[in-house]
């Protein structure tokens, strides 16, 4: 199968999403975008996206906020790359 690389730009927009959602504590939102880009993922960048952003949810209807140990999970999930700078300035609040 060919990728559609509109549709991978989309998931990554759609990762992005999800990141910015979880540092502004709106876990519906989170959820999500990051359930979209899992779906639309032709590439396998994005595995593991949607758990970890649901165990942050879980961070942000229990205490409010996204935990530093789910950012890490985040991190090496995401890798290197810009949605690693997403995650950094997150944490560096």
């Amino acid at each position: 199968m060919m990728s559609d690389g509109r549709k991978q730009r989309n998931a990554l927009t759609s990762a992005e999403q999800a990141l910015r959602a979880l540092a502004a504590g709106q876990g519906g939102r989170a959820f999500k975008n990051a359930a979209q880009a899992a779906n639309l993922d032709q590439i396998g960048a994005h595995v593991g996206l949607r758990e970890a952003v649901a165990l942050a949810v879980d961070d942000i209807d229990n205490a409010g906020v996204v935990s530093v140990d789910s950012w890490e999970r985040l991190k090496g999930i995401v890798g290197i790359g810009p949605l690693r700078s997403l995650i950094d300035e997150a944490l560096e609040r």
